[in-house]
């Protein structure tokens, strides 16, 4: 494991200053490394992909729990340093390094069966479900994000945290809350709160569905304290024809879009 103190001199040797632009807030604890670890539920025959592995912390102790790693680093002098960081720790797994912006990656070296990430916190969402779209061998993972997104992330319908993120990761399958992580375990010290999110692909989905739900869940959160016959006028083309297929799909024309699972958005959208 890396400690705060290599952590600053790997970070000096780079001539890195973690910048807000990237979301690099590096975790300096290693009981950190070793809880996020443990929450991800990894068995030793996952192949697990790291979104921003920075300076190598995590990596490493997602090593020391599978013996294969893919990385995803935007960061070009990260990337570099990275595998020698990971010879000098642990010499025996493997390491594959991708040098990409993860919202473009489309293909990778294997195919991941977990997702392990301290995730920047501006695209903390879109990044997680792009690779659940893109990588359909991912059916489990953990990521660390800002808590307020964690909420949201795991909320149940009629919570106020609910809303589009919960809508579009519950099309995979169930996620959680898996702990609450202090602003002192990084550097620099971030300035909010952040908790981690277990999540797992159960669900099996009609894939043709899936744009027209998604459009949906968008139309009726955009204003969500609309009712969905006025939500989604826009998106069914009138409300007459938004009243209609809300009937048809059984659910409530007057109800709002915080109170609908995903399974209602569903038959909504197979109703259109």
């Amino acid at each position: 494991m890396l400690g705060a103190a290599e952590i600053r001199q790997l970070a000096e040797k780079l001539d890195i200053r973690p910048t807000k632009k990237l979301g690099q807030n590096f975790v300096i604890d290693p009981n950190t490394i070793h809880r996020i670890v443990a929450a991800a539920n990894l068995v030793s025959d996952d192949l697990v992909v790291e979104i921003g592995p920075g300076l190598g912390s995590l990596t490493l102790g997602i090593l020391a729990a599978v013996p294969r790693v893919i990385a995803v680093e935007i960061d070009e002098r990260l990337a570099n340093e990275l595998p020698e960081t990971i010879k000098r720790h642990a010499p025996e797994a493997k390491l594959d390094l991708v040098l990409a912006d993860a919202l473009r990656v489309t293909e990778l070296p294997g195919e991941p069966t977990g997702l392990v990430a301290n995730l920047p916190y501006n695209i903390s969402v879109p990044v997680l479900l792009h690779f659940l779209e893109q990588f359909h061998s991912i059916n489990k993972g953990l990521v660390m994000v800002q808590a307020e997104v964690a909420h949201r992330l795991a909320a149940a319908p009629g919570s106020k945290e609910y809303g589009v993120p919960s809508l579009k990761m519950a099309w995979y399958g169930p996620a959680r809350l898996a702990g609450n992580i202090g602003r002192n375990i990084f550097w620099p010290v971030p300035g909010v709160d952040s908790a981690l999110v277990f999540f797992e692909r159960t669900a099996q989905r009609d894939q043709s569905l899936k744009a027209q739900t998604f459009e949906a869940i968008d139309q009726a959160f955009l204003q969500r304290r609309k009712t969905l016959r006025q939500a989604l006028s826009g998106w069914a083309g009138s409300p007459a024809a938004a009243e209609q297929i809300l009937i048809s799909a059984g659910v409530d024309p007057q109800a709002r879009g915080e109170a609908l699972n995903i399974e209602q958005f569903i038959a909504i959208a197979s109703s259109k």
